[in-house]
């Protein structure tokens, strides 16, 4: 509904003096949301769509929330970020300062949160997100109106090589480490792997560290065809992972391990590549196998819906959007100080799993190993989850 003259004039106030009580239009509560719908993480932003739409649609079925005896619906607007950290950080200012954002969703990378997530912090907008490693997100600032719900990359480091002992891969214990230098590239390829390869008495054949958008990339594949360790290791975002898997076929490269973390989780890498993607290994945080609440519900809804394969990534913006609509109906409020408080209390099962936030406003998931296997991605690791056993990569 359009606002008036007055209500736009109240919003630029409320939010320069960061007033907590927001002023609502005709019984209806704005959900903010700055996503990669376009560039080179946009695979992931697609997922987070339907995760935050679903959540909310299905909230106002559900009647929406009654608050001192009036019934409001929620709506979600969101802004397209291009997967730029800067368009994410004025998208959250444009979303609570022009489209009357009461509370806020976030994008993914830390790149795109954290820039989002301080304009939130600064304007004392509650706002909830997944699709950031926990690491990156602590360390970024301490948080008070921004709350994290995903892996920590620590967990994430460890997962691989806690496989391929427990299953016994037979390997000579040769690899290589492959990553970007964005925030988690560096903690994860930069120092994680390195450490664990070191203390697994692995011998690093080769390093190699780019800039994130860097597509020049033909050299890194030479020196692993030259070098020929046994086990790759990636952490690159999409374009570059699926780049680097075509040349190493090209050039004749047949790791026995390849783990090609971030880049090669979403569907859009699979497609891509095609038969090349079967073999790849990525760490993941849900499956639809898992027993947790309405996780094979969730998927088949997302295949119905989309025709496409569904992503882990359903399962975390679907449960960040409905810590934040169980959040605002606990607080039965619209004052924001009072709605971050309920985010604070959450202890829910929720389809991703269980919800807690500790001090730091983030509530750790467990890491699995997942492995594309025929075009769907499938879960290999650790053995009390697996869906399928591990291949070797073609």
């Amino acid at each position: 509904m359009k606002r008036t003259r007055h209500n736009a004039a109240y919003a630029v106030v409320a939010l320069a003096c960061a007033v907590p009580l927001f002023a609502q239009a005709a019984d209806e509560i704005v959900i903010g949301a700055s996503l990669p719908l376009s560039g080179p993480i946009a695979g992931f932003g697609k997922y987070q769509q339907w995760g935050y739409q679903t959540a909310v649609t299905d909230a106002n079925k559900r009647g929406g929330v009654t608050i001192d005896g009036r019934k409001y619906t929620y709506r979600l607007v969101i802004r397209d970020d291009k997967s730029d950290p800067k368009l994410a950080a004025s998208n959250a200012e444009a979303l609570i300062s022009k489209d009357n954002a009461l509370v806020l969703l976030g994008s993914c990378t830390p790149a795109l949160v954290n820039s989002g997530g301080m304009v939130a912090e600064r304007s004392k907008v509650p706002m909830v997100t997944g699709c950031n490693p926990l690491g990156a997100f602590r360390s970024a600032q301490k948080w008070t109106y921004v709350w994290d719900i995903f892996f920590d990359e620590a967990d994430l480091a460890e997962a691989p090589f806690r496989m391929m002992r427990d299953l016994k891969i037979a390997v000579d214990k040769t690899i290589a480490l492959i990553h970007d230098n964005g925030p988690d590239g560096k903690v994860v390829g930069g120092t994680l792997w390195p450490r664990h390869a070191e203390s697994g008495s692995y011998t690093i054949k080769q390093k190699a560290e780019f800039a994130p958008e860097n597509m020049q990339l033909a050299s890194v594949v030479n020196e692993l065809k030259a070098r020929n360790p046994d086990i790759t290791f990636v952490d690159a975002g999409t374009p570059q992972a699926v780049f680097l898997r075509k040349q190493m076929a090209a050039v004749g490269y047949k790791p026995k391990v390849l783990v090609m973390e971030k880049g090669a989780e979403p569907e859009q890498f699979a497609h891509e590549t095609g038969p090349l993607a079967d073999g790849v290994l990525v760490g993941a945080y849900w499956d639809p196998s898992f027993k947790t609440a309405g996780a094979e519900e969730l998927a088949m809804r997302f295949e119905r819906e989309t025709g496409k394969p569904v992503s882990q990534h359903v399962a975390d913006s679907n449960t960040a959007a409905n810590v934040l609509i169980d959040a605002i109906t606990a607080a039965q409020s619209l004052n924001r100080e009072k709605i971050n408080q309920a985010i604070g209390r959450t202890e829910k099962s929720y389809v991703v799993g269980n919800v807690r936030f500790d001090d730091t406003n983030t509530s750790k998931l467990p890491v699995v190993v997942s492995q594309w296997q025929n075009g769907k991605s499938v879960i290999v690791w650790p053995k009390r989850f697996a869906t399928a056993t591990y291949m070797m990569p073609k």
